[in-house]
């Protein structure tokens, strides 16, 4: 059962990154500007956020299996719309319903941790979010491949295809399951403010979350656009094989639920935090050095995971029947920084080139850092007081 969740997120958030190796051949095919397409992934994530405040509290209300199968084939049908576009208002709307779609994922990730035993939750979810990154990143690879091979339009009918088995296969083996006693659907939304409102723990976390998928998204929006010009000058398919990086870093992170588990979350955040903002050395340094660039995406995509499924395991704890309200008070506000910064990235790169991207990135990693660093000094200073 773990492995079909892990399986099922890593193919639902996939859907949102395979347009990212893509850009250049989509800008190309359709006449858009390097900034404009960009903002495809904009849109994308802007609609899960969407999604995550409006369609992610369901999980508390409704069948979570049935809600799996439901929006797995609604974004089946979504895929195959985007596959079929052939104009740019065509394109973006079915962006938007893919984004809106692929908050499957975010209904997979509470469904695990409340199936999961208490002494195993992080450990379960860290390998779960593990699934959720490698689908963002073999997304890139593969996505870039078969471009190269079939065109981009074969990706998304590819996708289409892999949510559909997705759906049939969630209908035949996931159990039954659903929370008792929630209240009404509008309840269930205006809770995930009162969340934020009352409960310190998720607010530190959410900014956390914001700031690191903020830097993510900064790096993989403004990449395409790198590679693709000189001194590189790489197709989609070389470009998409740069998510293998990515990848080892995702793989290597999967162990930041254990240590959670342990009681060393506010260490493995410090340490986060820290190479957030180091990285972007190496990074700005990869306009002119590929292995600083490629050293540089292993390390982002460790710290970026590692806080995240740090992150989650932490908010889990606060109340176990509203982990789906948890869950979307959480990534509403990641979606929305990440779309921030593909936006800002998009933005950056076509003013001030990759080393406008290197310090609008290296800026959310200060930010993360100075955050940690102002919570450290807290905690620190309510232990002095506590006899």
């Amino acid at each position: 059962m773990v492995l079909l969740l892990t399986v099922g997120t890593g193919l639902s958030v996939a859907n949102n990154y395979y347009v990212q190796p893509l850009l250049g051949d989509i800008g190309r095919d359709l006449g858009l500007p390097e900034g404009q397409a960009g903002l495809l992934v904009t849109v994308g994530q802007s609609a899960y956020a969407v999604a995550l405040l409006l369609v992610l509290p369901l999980g508390d209300l409704l069948e979570r299996r049935r809600l799996i199968v439901i929006l797995s084939s609604a974004c089946a049908v979504s895929l195959v719309l985007m596959a079929s576009a052939r104009s740019e208002p065509a394109l973006f709307l079915g962006a938007g319903l893919v984004g809106l779609c692929s908050v499957t994922t975010q209904v997979m990730v509470p469904y695990a941790a409340s199936l999961s035993a208490p002494d195993q939750r992080g450990r379960v979810v860290g390998t779960v979010m593990a699934g959720l990154l490698c689908g963002i990143l073999f997304a890139r690879t593969v996505a870039g491949a078969l471009a190269q091979w079939a065109g981009w339009h074969a990706v998304y009918w590819c996708a289409a295809v892999m949510m559909a088995c997705l759906a049939a296969t969630a209908a035949v083996f996931l159990p039954r399951y659903q929370e008792r006693g929630a209240p009404g659907y509008r309840h269930l939304v205006a809770s995930v403010f009162h969340l934020f409102a009352r409960e310190p723990v998720l607010r530190l976390r959410a900014v956390y979350g914001a700031l690191s998928f903020g830097a993510f998204s900064v790096l993989w929006t403004a990449l395409t656009f790198l590679l693709s010009a000189p001194p590189y000058g790489y197709s989609p398919g070389v470009i998409g094989l740069f998510g293998l990086f990515g990848l080892a870093g995702a793989l290597a992170a999967a162990r930041a639920g254990r240590l959670a588990d342990r009681g060393l979350a506010h260490k493995v955040t410090g340490v986060s935090s820290v190479l957030l903002l180091a990285v972007w050395i190496p990074l700005g340094l990869g306009s002119a050095l590929l292995p600083a660039l490629a050293l540089g995406i292993v390390v982002l995509d460790l710290a970026a995971q590692a806080l995240h499924i740090t992150n989650q395991s932490e908010i889990y704890r606060l109340a176990p029947e509203i982990r789906s309200r948890l869950t979307a008070a959480y990534m509403t506000t990641y979606f929305l920084a990440g779309a921030a910064g593909s936006a800002l990235a998009s933005l950056a790169y076509a003013r001030l080139g990759w080393t406008g991207v290197s310090v609008l990135g290296a800026a959310l990693g200060a930010a993360t850092t100075s955050l940690w660093a102002i919570s450290a000094l807290r905690q620190r200073s309510r232990h002095r007081r506590t006899p």
